[in-house]
């Protein structure tokens, strides 16, 4: 998607047809346009900080897995008409995904501060 469709995306889709989503709620428009960038960085900055397992990776990654949580509970209720909770079961495996993200913290390069690795803790 990064590679492929966002620069197809951002630099020959028409303004009037471009939409980009945060948190849930759609943008069109210029707003969208605007913010495309915004998702190009993260894409970037995700897949090297994951490469390299940066310490930095902790908590931007579990915090950018809450939002998409966030986004995939939130897009039915406002752009669906389905139940409450088939948005909740929508983004649980999210949820999911950024509970352990946030509990691989000594995965990072093994630099974050107050990092408790597991493995040794269970050997002890």
């Amino acid at each position: 998607m990064t590679f492929i469709y966002m620069p197809f995306d951002l630099f020959y889709k028409p303004v009037d047809q471009d939409a980009e989503v945060w948190f849930g709620f759609m943008l069109h428009g210029w707003a969208a346009k605007a913010t495309e960038p915004l998702h190009w960085l993260i894409y970037g900055a995700g897949f090297f900080g994951f490469l390299k397992m940066k310490r930095w990776m902790f908590p931007w990654a579990a915090l950018y897995v809450v939002q998409v949580a966030i986004g995939m509970a939130v897009w039915p209720w406002l752009y669906t008409e389905t139940d409450w909770w088939m948005g909740a079961i929508i983004g649980l495996p999210f949820a999911a995904l950024a509970v352990m993200l946030w509990r691989a913290k000594s995965q990072f390069n093994g630099m974050v501060l107050g990092a408790i690795d597991v493995g040794q803790q269970d050997a002890k």
